[in-house]
């Protein structure tokens, strides 16, 4: 630990802006005032402001909103375009065929919302109840009591060069000590991987199972344009043992957002999440709608899609996880905004309840009970089955979820998930994909793609993006599974270098990163450790 490091005092100190652990810094706030007690909360964000690093599709459910803040309405709470019509289709390479909407998709009293909007008005909302919000300041490491609590986390050094030195403009991180420390770091968190290992805390969950989306906004012909108006498909372009789909939403302004998702558990080392989101534009039914269009944004986050068994321990000493980094996502609902906020309600809840403990760094474990007992729980038991049963190709994940859906999640078993980087394939098993090039107009690139991400890294400082062993990339990696790191990656990151010559090298291109963690997740021997980079780097997503 830095001597040179300032410190701070807080009740509770909440990692990440997202809306969980913005629902738990209100919360906290509501409780105090109803109870005439000072707390002080403190919230840390490593973009450059609330809601630069946010996406999502997102079709927002309303619950946890209405419960936190009922007059959510009157304070202009950006929620203005409700969904008016859904539809569910299965596509083949020609065709388009209209298929019953499921259960858990249908989607009135919801929401065309951008969730980075969402965010910067919950902001509003926190500030306004005495909550510290401090963007640009990336939460580097976990500060513990000598007692192996959480004390709470230090803020990375800024101006440290890529040789490791301290340059003229270097300033030593800020230590934020707190009663409670609060995780919300959305999917695949740095510190919240730190914590699984240090406590334990999935050793009695399965594996978590991600998926990667990917999103474009466009601005379309108004004649084509249906506000309201909802789309997800399943089927082409992905083969049947891949897991994925699709989303469009006709948005207001004559918006329209794009997007695709593709779990991590696929198999074919040469598919490209990224060209089948440009491939899928092109189906015959589809591309009408962007002739004429412009696109206007672009961006890319993994999500967590393990759901109900793949859920850890949810407390430790000093501690509590809350969100996405702890996987409340209910994949078949396609949503995970209304249970992260209502996680970080519950915590809230808990924490305060607790506070009046005060033994250092004492575990809040009524945490885990209450979201037990919440409508969380009976939400992602009730769809368990549906996302592990696709592990057997598209057909049969249709039929396991029709059974999960018509048994109301009643089913007498529980599928396992298992690890997503041993899922992977060595490249002679499979043929190369051929994709095509890119068009400039329907389709394109990664880079022109990140350039509307309006990405941004400091270029002289450590590469955030760190390798466990230098060698595996081309000895493994390259060798034996042709360099997937070079396709599952949105933002051109990863390139292979001098493969004319006969010396093939690894070539990282950090600036690149959306930090989506999806190399964190996917690569084949987890040599790849993705960690935070200067605070205020990254995408600047102005309405994802």
């Amino acid at each position: 630990m830095s001597t040179e490091r300032e410190s701070m005092e807080y009740d509770v100190v909440i990692v990440g802006a997202g809306p969980s652990g913005l629902a738990a810094a209100i919360r906290l706030k509501q409780l105090a005032a109803e109870k005439n007690t000072e707390l002080s909360v403190c919230l840390l964000e490593k973009g450059s402001e609330v809601g630069a690093h946010i996406l999502s599709g997102a079709c927002f459910e309303p619950t946890s909103l209405a419960e936190l803040i009922p007059d959510w309405k009157e304070k202009g709470a950006p929620l203005t375009v409700p969904v008016t019509a859904d539809h569910f289709v299965f596509l083949t390479e020609k065709s388009l065929f209209k298929l019953p909407t499921p259960p858990q998709m249908h989607n009135d009293g919801n929401f065309f919302i951008s969730e980075a909007n969402l965010c910067r008005w919950l902001a509003e909302q926190a500030e306004a109840v005495g909550v510290e919000i401090y963007p640009g300041f990336a939460a580097a490491e976990i500060l513990y009591h000598e007692n192996g609590a959480v004390k709470g986390v230090a803020t990375g050094d800024m101006g440290i060069g890529k040789d490791g030195q301290q340059t003229s403009n270097y300033q030593p991180g800020m230590e934020l000590h707190a009663r409670q420390t609060i995780f919300s770091e959305g999917c695949r968190g740095s510190l919240t991987q730190d914590l699984f290992e240090k406590f334990n805390l999935r050793k009695d969950c399965d594996p978590q199972t991600y998926g990667i989306g990917i999103k474009e906004i466009w601005e379309v012909d108004p004649a084509k344009h249906k506000q309201g108006t909802l789309m997800h498909s399943i089927g082409w372009p992905l083969a049947s043992e891949t897991y994925g789909g699709s989303f469009i939403y006709h948005l207001d302004n004559n918006q329209v957002a794009v997007g695709f998702v593709v779990g991590l558990d696929y198999k074919n080392p040469w598919l490209s999440p990224f060209e089948e989101f440009q491939r899928f534009k092109t189906h015959p039914a589809l591309r009408d709608l962007f002739a004429g269009g412009r696109r206007i944004a672009y961006g890319a986050r993994s999500l967590s899609e393990g759901g109900y068994q793949s859920i850890p321990k949810l407390t430790f000493p000093g501690g509590l996880l809350i969100g996405d980094c702890a996987g409340f996502l209910n994949v078949p609902k396609i949503k995970g905004i209304h249970t992260s906020m209502k996680s970080g309600m519950l915590a809230a809840e808990a924490i305060f309840a607790h506070l009046g403990d005060e033994s250092v760094g004492a575990e809040v474990q009524d945490y885990f009970e209450r979201v037990k007992n919440s409508w969380i729980w009976k939400e992602l038991y009730a769809a368990r089955n549906i996302r592990p049963g696709f592990q057997w190709g598209l057909w049969a994940g249709l039929a396991i979820a029709g059974l999960e859906t018509v048994t109301l999640g009643k089913l007498p078993y529980t599928l396992r998930h298992h690890a997503d980087h041993e899922a992977l394939r060595e490249k002679s098993e499979y043929p190369p994909i051929d994709y095509p090039k890119p068009d400039g107009v329907l389709t394109f690139d990664r880079l022109s793609s990140v350039f509307l991400a309006s990405v941004n890294h400091e270029e002289n400082q450590l590469c955030h993006l760190r390798l466990k062993d230098e060698s595996v990339p081309i000895n493994v990696n390259y060798k034996k599974y042709g360099a997937p790191e070079t396709r599952y990656c949105p933002a051109g990151v990863y390139e292979i270098l001098g493969e004319e010559e006969g010396n093939p090298r690894l070539q990282i291109n950090a600036q690149n990163c959306l930090h989506c963690k999806t190399c964190d997740i996917k690569d084949p021997t987890q040599n790849i450790h993705w960690t935070v980079p200067e605070g205020g780097g990254g995408p600047s997503y102005p309405n994802m």
